[in-house]
């Protein structure tokens, strides 16, 4: 809850780059009326066209992330801090580190294996004794899949599950410039680090593993299914990880053993086929090319800078929509579906991670603290708040 001996409830860093815009406008159009509110950046300029271009006043807080001792003022004059500056392995450990000592909860959308779990053994403990909430992933990646999961697993009566798997039905959207960043920075460091190439690979790197481990249950290849053909999300093996952290911090509630996975349904017949396999090689050839220097080269000309996005057309036509199915040990299959009219990168993302920063500033929450993921920090009271901004996200049966 909000700290009236601090002096903001929300601290937004990073609101003047492309996703922070977004988030900025959640927050400028959704915030209760009274919530204290500051924008945080480099560049006190670019903030006051934020304001500008809102019709707020916010307050400004001129913040390098490299800088330590700014980060710690920061942190210790708000309740919470989102960030959208990435690549989070760049900038965000300082500012996580900083949350964790002050007792700040903190939220971001990072997606890089390396960060989060280095986070874990670096923030978990010390943000557990201040009462910090620190949440990362708080975006597209991987809200729907962490709240989709844990929703699903509560309607099937909490017990646990023997598989769970998040189809893409649509997906319209486009792919961001600090997305590529964070993927280019993550590639470059599993590449020159053993224990960063395990952690990518690895569906129980945010814990100390299960008990029992059913050997390579993790892969999901592209193939058919029930006559139709699917390929591997390209961030299913990272949302894996943060389905599995849930896991591990509710005790293992949904079982050591549960098999979790993430594809994209591409349909049925030759063009099905030619779908799936169109998905798996252009993801398995831009990791690739993103791991060593001569093709990254080339795909840093044709890829998105950093800081930038689609159109506004582009954004404005975005969608999404998503299932996951659980199948509990004892019931019925149970289904989340999960959607929302809006481009999942972008403002998809800006309404996930605005609602998360007033979830974790203005709800009751549960009592946890640590390094925590979306579904165990707010579960019900982020689906809530993101059900009242228009997203989907309805329980039933599987059919």
């Amino acid at each position: 809850m909000s700290d009236n001996n601090r002096d903001y409830d929300i601290v937004l860093l990073g609101a003047s780059g492309f996703v922070g815009r977004f988030t900025a406008r959640h927050l400028a159009e959704s915030a209760p009326d009274g919530a204290r509110i500051a924008i945080a950046g480099r560049s006190r300029s670019r903030l006051q066209d934020v304001n500008r271009d809102l019709g707020v006043d916010w307050p400004i807080l001129e913040v390098d992330t490299g800088d330590e001792a700014a980060v710690a003022r920061l942190a210790a004059s708000t309740t919470v801090v989102a960030t959208t500056v990435g690549p989070y392995l760049r900038h965000g450990m300082g500012v996580a580190a900083a949350c964790a000592r002050a007792g700040t909860s903190y939220a971001d959308l990072a997606g890089e294996s390396v960060f989060v779990a280095r986070s874990v053994e670096r923030n978990h403990d010390a943000a557990a004794d201040s009462g910090a909430r620190i949440v990362h992933s708080c975006g597209f990646d991987s809200i729907p899949s962490d709240l989709g999961l844990g929703l699903a697993h509560a309607a099937a009566g909490g017990v646990p599950i023997v598989a769970a798997t998040l189809r893409i039905g649509s997906l319209r959207g486009g792919v961001s410039g600090g997305t590529i960043d964070s993927l280019r920075q993550q590639m470059q460091e599993a590449r020159t680090d053993a224990a960063a190439r395990r952690l990518v690979g690895d569906p129980y790197a945010l814990t100390p593993g299960p008990s029992v481990r059913l050997p390579g249950h993790h892969a999901t290849r592209w193939g058919k299914e029930r006559g139709a053909w699917q390929a591997p999300f390209v961030m299913g093996a990272y949302n894996q990880q943060i389905v599995q952290r849930s896991n591990y911090l509710t005790g293992w509630s949904y079982g050591q053993l549960m098999q979790y996975r993430e594809v994209v349904a591409t349909g049925r017949g030759p063009a099905g086929f030619a779908r799936a396999a169109g998905i798996a090689a252009g993801t398995a050839a831009l990791v690739a090319g993103l791991s060593f220097p001569p093709t990254r080269a080339l795909l840093d000309r044709v890829l998105p800078a950093p800081g930038s996005g689609p159109s506004s057309d582009a954004i404005e036509r975005g969608r999404f929509a998503l299932d996951v199915d659980v199948y509990p040990v004892d019931g019925p299959p149970v289904r989340t579906r999960v959607a929302a009219p809006f481009d999942p990168g972008y403002g998809g993302t800006g309404v996930m991670l605005g609602e998360s920063a007033l979830s974790l500033a203005f709800d009751d929450l549960p009592e946890h603290a640590g390094v925590l993921t979306p579904m165990v920090a707010m579960g019900q009271s982020l689906a809530s708040r993101l059900r009242s901004q228009g997203f989907t996200l309805d329980v039933g049966a599987v059919r």
